[in-house]
């Protein structure tokens, strides 16, 4: 156990300590201005209508209503039922957050690295009428905080953590877990100095048990400004089993005082009634979902409050379960703080046992004056690259953009926001690497700010009503490898910078359908007539180059030849201006030297439980469903040792991912080669394949509706497209299919499985040259069937299998009653005119059937036998969004998120085979924590009409 130091007015000795706490809370008012005070409070009543401020009469400090710190959510009164005399005001309202996953305040204007209190309340007083307290978790900024269990509508709670704040800035978020919606009471930020609480770091903070004041004559609270932290203190009384001592005289606090306990607390104290007594507490450990063993700090707060006599001495020993806290005896220095404290926290106890008790020599029983218990919490969890952030901030404040854009751009990575691709390196913070607000109501001119998103590589403002003229600055973006400004109202010309851009093909510009863009004749060319005397010099300085280039390849084979091969190891993201992907074979000669997380066989024993519950299964193994440390949920797919899927696929899967960046493509969040095994980690797919849907097997075990199913289709064809037209060199899925198509809890669709992709040979832009076919029956290219040669239209036939599914209900192979196609069923019933006869019924006739259609018409245009009759993906994604448009259109802009048809429950991990659908791929040739005073001192007085601690 690690020894500190006591802070006492005698010379300094060396201590060691522990301690707990916990408790309910009581009324009090909790203060708040829009901006630090002259003290650097910040204090909110959560909830509050209206811009007035209002003054509390016990602290003289200030509530602020929140309206200036969130922009969501909504004010609710509690129910009049729940409103008592004695209840503080902050009480009587909430804000709820019936919306999103993520809610967060923004508290600014802070001191960074300075270490802060924050404090949030809560008193749900059946407010929306349906008597169903919720349960929610907390976080402070990017990291977790704890959870908030509201466990009926009349008790109150506070929720307390003291952390190190890294900006000058800090979010309080509160994230829906399905278990009812948030709200917040009030919500408080205390700055303490450097030198308190020195458990608190950059890389820890502390989440308050309890802090008790003992041995008061009154149940009152202290708080500010008796403490000038406004730190809450809990009065703890029992007169019937221990005596209450006190003074009037101040008691000081030392020089470097590592807690400062304010004078008020220290002039009370207990001491056993019965002299031969102990002073004995307790406290359970409380695992919590994110952390099932919890570490524990304790601090013990002691002075003497009575002048001794010359032959009278008060010294005690302190023991956790019947150990030794400290090998020492204490004796408190009389009216001046002291505390005995540890600074490791401890863990893997069920229960903390607390005893005081005289020594020997001592002629008076044992003292306390307070006692406060902190469970640790992690903050090692690191924000977006701040740069990065002010950059999108901007955009989201000029566009006023309505997604879910609250709290930090790409952390978690669960809670990224929409429309954002994030790219995540062990060593440095997330950067976000793509942008797509196409479709997003945009208007006015391209901001300037997204040049400062260095680290973007794809940027799609498609769609809107942008104006203006397009900045030039756009070309200093090194990484940029694809622009999409198709559909807007830009004017003016090409920039210099993107048209060289363009020209040198590091830069895929696309800006059709902008009526009055490049209007003038030569303002978007590139070409310029060059003078035989620049070709006269050009020409002899080429073949220098080409020889010269020729002599040193020769040399470097023959140096190869004698050392034997050598790994080629793939590159960190930002050492590259393009997302290339290597090719072919490379990948089993690669080293697998990636920038995602790599994770030891050890640590997957851990995250799965020891790979406790199984997902799904195939040919390259089991799914199992993990949690990470920061709670995280992630799918966790293991190689088997019989897996008929090996290294190479492995290899290319792995590579592929730390390349591409997309919000229709799953995310692998990091990998696992430790010896024999190989593993892949991937975002959690809640709502399982798209496959499952289809088939009506799906989580919520209803069926998808139409606008449903032309989302869903259309942000797949957005995955493709990105996977054929936003990659260098544009990259082949190879087995595109229903059960590689995952969704989210938001029915958003993500392409999954990644190892047959190939990428496309850089000397033919549209085939891949291979010696054996891969893909699944009913979705293969019959022109790749019959040359062995693969192309990116084969995935557009492979898709086209998919739309076709989502229309019908049915899979790719009938039995009806001999195996036939999908689209061969279509065609037939098409070609007599017999929509009705194709449309899955499930869908109850809910759709436009212009709009069904079209959708038919688009996939059987994909299925065409010659694949140059097929459509780009580019063109599928705008003919499926004018399907989208017609159908909202004709149901007056519906949610296409909406419920599902109802249909019977189903287990929610059943069928679940998302991420392990590479085994259908198959070679076509083949809270509340007890703290409690042990009986002979009773337990804390219950005061439900003010805030409890946990």
């Amino acid at each position: 156990m690690e020894q500190s130091t006591p802070r006492t007015m005698a010379p300094a000795r060396s201590w060691l300590l522990l301690l707990c706490l916990a408790a309910a809370a009581t009324a009090g008012a909790l203060q708040a201005r829009a901006q630090p005070d002259s003290i650097g409070f910040i204090s909110i009543d959560c909830g509050l209508p209206g811009t007035a401020s209002y003054v509390d009469d016990t602290t003289k400090l200030s509530y602020a209503p929140d309206a200036a710190f969130i922009d969501a959510g909504s004010n609710h009164n509690i129910s009049a039922e729940y409103i008592t005399p004695l209840l503080s005001k902050r009480y009587h309202n909430v804000r709820s957050f019936p919306d999103g996953a993520r809610n967060c305040y923004t508290l600014r204007s802070l001191v960074a690295g300075l270490k802060y209190l924050l404090r949030a309340t809560f008193k749900y007083g059946n407010y929306d009428g349906l008597r169903r307290p919720p349960i929610f978790d907390l976080y402070v900024g990017v990291n977790y905080w704890t959870v908030a269990n509201i466990t009926d509508a009349d008790t109150s709670m506070i929720l307390e953590s003291i952390v190190v704040v890294p900006d000058d800035f800090v979010q309080v978020c509160l994230v829906n877990t399905g278990a009812g919606t948030p709200f917040i009471s009030g919500l408080d930020l205390r700055p303490l100095k450097s030198s308190l609480y020195p458990q608190v770091n950059a890389t820890q903070g502390l989440v308050l048990l309890g802090r008790i004041n003992f041995g008061p004559t009154d149940i009152t609270l202290v708080r500010y400004p008796d403490d000038p932290h406004d730190r809450v203190w809990i009065p703890w009384v029992d007169t019937a089993s221990w005596n209450s001592l006190s003074t009037t005289l101040r008691v000081q606090n030392i020089d470097n005082d590592l807690f400062e306990a304010p004078s008020k607390v220290m002039q009370t104290a207990i001491t056993p009634r019965n002299a031969s007594k102990n002073i004995e507490f307790f406290w359970d450990s409380e695992p919590q979902p994110k952390d099932p063993t919890p570490g524990y700090i304790g601090i013990m707060h002691f002075s003497e409050l009575q002048l001794l006599p010359g032959n009278a001495v008060r010294q005690f020993y302190i023991n956790l379960n019947g150990e030794p806290w400290y090998p020492k005896a204490f004796t408190p220095g009389y009216l001046s703080t002291d505390a005995t404290y540890n600074s490791n926290p401890y863990r893997g106890i069920s229960r903390y046992n607390i005893s005081i008790n005289a020594t020997a020599n001592s002629t008076l029983p044992p003292i306390i004056n307070a006692v406060e218990v902190f469970s640790v919490i992690s903050t090692t969890n690191v924000a977006t690259y701040s740069l990065d952030v002010s950059a999108i901030t901007a955009i989201k404040a000029k566009y006023l953009v309505q997604k879910n854009w609250m709290g930090d751009p790409c952390v978690p990575k669960t809670l990224a926001w929409d429309g954002l691709t994030c790219s995540y390196a062990i060593s440095n913070p997330p950067r976000i690497t793509s942008v797509n607000l196409s479709f997003s109501g945009l208007n006015g001119d391209i901001s300037s700010s997204f040049a400062n998103l260095k680290a973007v590589h794809y940027v799609d403002l498609s769609h809107n009503n942008l104006t203006g003229s397009i900045p030039d600055s756009l070309s200093q973006l090194s990484s940029l490898t694809v622009l999409d400004l198709t559909g807007n109202q830009l004017n003016g010309s090409i920039p210099s910078g993107l048209l060289k851009r363009t020209q040198d093909g590091s830069l895929s510009l696309r800006y059709g359908n902008n009526p009055n863009l490049c209007t003038n004749g030569n303002s978007c060319q590139t070409t310029k007539r060059k003078s035989k005397l620049g070709i006269y010099i050009a020409v002899p300085v080429v073949l220098v180059v080409v020889i010269a280039s020729v002599v040193v390849l020769l040399c470097c084979f023959l140096r190869r030849q004698k050392r034997g091969p050598t790994n080629n190891a793939v590159k960190p993201q930002n050492e590259t201006p393009t997302s290339h992907v290597p090719t072919g074979d490379a990948y089993a000669q690669s080293s697998l030297q990636l920038e995602n997380r790599r994770f030891t066989y050890k640590e997957l024993e851990m995250i799965t439980n020891n790979f406790q519950r199984v997902l799904g299964r195939g040919g390259f193994g089991l799914v199992y469903d993990g949690f990470l440390e920061d709670g995280t949920q992630v799918a966790v797919k293991l190689r088997s040792e019989t897996s008929n899927q090996g290294v190479k696929e492995f290899l290319a899967e792995a590579q592929i991912l730390t390349r591409i960046h997309h919000k229709n493509l799953v995310p692998m969040i990091g990998y696992c080669k430790d010896g024999e095994y190989m593993a892949l980690v991937y975002e959690y797919m809640s709502e399982g394949t798209l496959q499952e849907h289809i088939a009506g097997n799906g989580r919520n075990g209803g069926f998808l509706s139409w606008r449903q199913r032309l989302r869903i289709a259309l942000e797949s064809a957005q995955g493709l497209e990105y996977l054929h037209k936003g990659c260098n060199p544009p990259l082949i899925h190879r087995d595109v299919k229903a059960t590689n198509i995952l969704l989210n809890a938001k029915l958003e669709a993500k392409i999954a499985d990644f190892g047959l992709t190939k990428a496309i040979n850089r000397d033919n832009s549209t085939q891949v040259y291979t010696n054996s076919l891969v893909g699944t029956i009913g979705y293969v290219d019959p022109e790749y069937h019959a040359t062995m040669q693969p192309t990116i239209k084969s995935d557009v036939y492979s898709f086209g299998v998919v739309l076709l599914e989502l229309v019908t209900g049915r899979p790719a192979i009938l039995h009806d009653p001999e195996p036939t196609s999908i689209i061969q069923w279509v065609r037939q019933r098409l070609a007599r005119g017999n929509i009705e006869g194709v449309v899955d019924p499930r869908m109850r006739g809910d759709h436009d059937v212009n709009g069904v259609w079209k959708a038919a018409d688009i996939a059987l245009k994909c299925t065409a036998q010659a694949s140059a009759q097929r459509p780009t993906m580019t063109d599928v994604v705008a003919q499926l969004q004018e399907c989208l448009e017609l159908e909202e259109a004709g149901a007056g802009g519906a949610d296409v998120n909406g419920s599902f048809y109802t249909g019977s429950s189903s287990d929610p991990y059943s069928g679940y085979n998302g991420y392990a659908a590479d085994g259908q791929s198959t070679d076509v040739s083949q809270s509340s924590t007890t703290f409690e005073i042990e009986q002979n001192f009773g337990r804390t007085p219950t005061m439900p009409t003010g805030p409890a601690a946990r």
